[in-house]
């Protein structure tokens, strides 16, 4: 019985097989039997990516196997989300050693793409902190791939997006946090010089990442707002906090219930959106404290947040540009844009650090990589 699927774009969307299993005999033997099938965690991504005629769908592989209160050393099965693992190991003091901007997606998802956070330049992809992972290729097998064993294999899954076959459980290292929440500094910047010139100059923050304005002009092109964070001490909390440091009081979520209207999003509510969100900074530099959420996943405070673009979708375009040419070309494309009155509702900027040679399939190289949605 096919079904209907799609991303977390609502487009495209296919009409596909999807098979759920719990057991490894189960899928190990389904994997085998089938002439192609591609694995899918929690349709989080963008475009076509896990979109295929026969789907394996990893969330019933749910089990937190492993995790070691001392070392930070957690294994589970590929199905785990991020927001599982961060509400198991924060209350014991560790943190995902790289997060993209939701987390709610997939352990395997994370490895299949190799995400990558705000703190690239400062500590690379998600596979840097993988120490193993078992995998069932094409015939069924099940082969344990790490830095040292199938390395091949290893380096062509992580950024492979499921091309060499379905992660069943994997071993990674957290990091250790003194609390659950985030120094920030933000900063406005007048034009896109400027900022890369603040990108260039915060190498010493962990966390760094820049929302642009994809439509301003002239001398105001690329004018931004520079968010840069480190986890907080316990001693820089507001004394309120200090009790209950890796404690987060549950906050209520928004909802967009239905699909807006297409036209909703629009040059002209872009612009507002644009001129309300840089204006909300009264100074030019401010500094506060708030939690994980909020730095790390804003947008996942609001449920569905993807029916803003109505029932037709949208599509998120991103790309990294080598250094040496990164502000020439991006002048390009934010002129290009503007040209063709596309104005991005979400444009994210971020300065990626230098690539790992042996992680082929990873989309990161040192540069400056821009996200875009239309």
């Amino acid at each position: 019985m096919k079904k209907e699927i799609s991303n977390w774009g609502n487009y495209p969307t296919v009409k596909t097989s999807v098979t759920a299993l719990e057991f490894e005999q189960d899928v190990r033997q389904f994997v085998g039997e089938s002439a192609s099938v591609l694995a899918r965690g929690n349709g989080r991504c963008y475009g076509d990516a896990a979109l295929s005629d026969n789907v394996f769908s990893t969330l019933k592989l749910d089990k937190i196997t492993t995790f070691d209160v001392e070392t930070g050393l957690i294994c589970c099965q590929s199905g785990v989300l991020l927001s599982q693992i961060i509400e198991l190991v924060l209350p014991k003091g560790f943190f995902l050693p790289v997060t993209p901007g939701t987390k709610f997606i997939t352990i395997g998802g994370a490895i299949a793409a190799d995400v990558h956070g705000k703190n690239h330049h400062s500590e690379g992809c998600f596979s840097d902190h993988v120490l193993w992972f078992d995998l069932i290729v094409g015939n069924g097998e099940m082969v344990r791939c790490s830095k040292s064993e199938n390395t091949d294999l290893f380096w062509q899954t992580v950024g492979g997006m499921g091309l060499t076959g379905v992660i069943f459980q994997a071993c990674f290292q957290l990091k250790k946090v003194e609390t659950a929440y985030i120094r920030q500094e933000a900063i406005q910047a007048k034009n896109l010089t400027e900022v890369m010139q603040i990108f260039e100059s915060s190498s010493d923050w962990t966390y760094t990442v820049s929302w642009i304005d994809c439509l301003k002009k002239g001398r105001n092109l690329g004018r931004s707002i520079m968010l840069r964070g480190e986890h907080a001490t316990v001693d820089e909390l507001p004394q309120k906090l200090q009790s209950n440091p890796l404690i987060v009081k549950p906050k209520l979520k928004l909802t967009v219930p239905f699909y807006l209207p297409k036209f909703t999003i629009n040059p002209l509510t872009v612009k507002a959106f644009n001129f309300l969100y840089y204006h909300k900074e009264i100074f030019k530099k401010s500094h506060s404290i708030i939690d994980y959420d909020s730095y790390f996943y804003p947008l996942d405070g609001i449920l569905n947040w993807n029916r803003i673009y109505g029932k037709s979708g949208f599509v998120q375009y991103q790309f990294v540009l080598p250094l040496k040419h990164s502000e020439q070309g991006l002048v390009e494309i934010l002129e290009t844009i503007q040209q063709q009155n596309q104005g991005s509702f979400l444009t994210v900027l971020k300065l990626f650090g230098k690539a790992n040679p042996l992680a082929v399939q990873s989309f990161p190289m040192n540069g400056y990589t821009l996200a875009l949605d239309f």
